[in-house]
């Protein structure tokens, strides 16, 4: 082989080497971004604005956890959003039966006088498919998208069983407190009645 034949290979060696250098990657980056636009789907689901962070010191269970806001994909740090005042933290995924019948439950609940804020979770299904199911309810509660695999930030936080829906009050000095009776809301009294027994 000639020295202008090594040079050569070796040129072409050292350009297809930066090519696939320089081509994007797919991988974890691809994989942790949101498939599809999901502006339709939020513009038709209409929910209310996620909690912004407070003055009072972040609920220590939730510290330093953060989720994306269903309604407009920004990033919630759940620990500050949710203190300072009582909030129901409700657990729900779109293929749950029981939570379809229990987030109408809640929106109408959280319309009544004197009820605390409430704020759901939604966890293992595609945001798009649980904003589809929050527009066709008609159910406009604030929301976090907690990640459609197995465990997310705020599951993990709150120690979440397999079985949903579930709720938690989280108390204005920053407890969270599991409500195991009921486990599924069919009228408002029983999420008045489980929020003042947790209170």
């Amino acid at each position: 082989m000639t020295r202008v034949t090594k040079f050569a290979l070796a040129a072409a060696v050292l350009a297809v080497a930066l090519i696939v250098a320089l081509l994007p990657r797919g991988g974890d980056d691809s994989a942790a971004k949101p498939s599809g636009d999901l502006g339709p789907a939020r513009s038709a689901a209409a929910l209310q604005p996620c909690p912004a962070p407070g003055a009072a010191p972040p609920v220590k269970q939730l510290e330093g956890v953060t989720a994306d806001c269903l309604g407009d994909g920004g990033r919630v740090d759940v620990g500050k959003a949710l203190a300072g005042a009582p909030v129901l933290v409700n657990v729900w995924a779109s293929w749950c039966e029981p939570c379809r019948t229990e987030l109408p439950v809640l929106q109408e609940y959280a319309r009544r006088p004197g009820a605390v804020r409430v704020l759901g979770v939604q966890v293992q299904s595609p945001a798009k498919d649980g904003l589809d199911l929050l527009a066709k309810l008609g159910v406009h509660l604030p929301s976090v998208y907690d990640g459609d695999g197995r465990s997310g930030p705020v599951r993990t936080a709150l120690k979440v069983p397999s079985s949903l829906p579930a709720s938690y009050l989280v108390t204005a000095g920053g407890q969270v407190r599991f409500i195991a009776n009921p486990r599924s809301f069919v009228n408002t009294d029983q999420v008045r009645a489980a929020v003042e027994g947790a209170s």
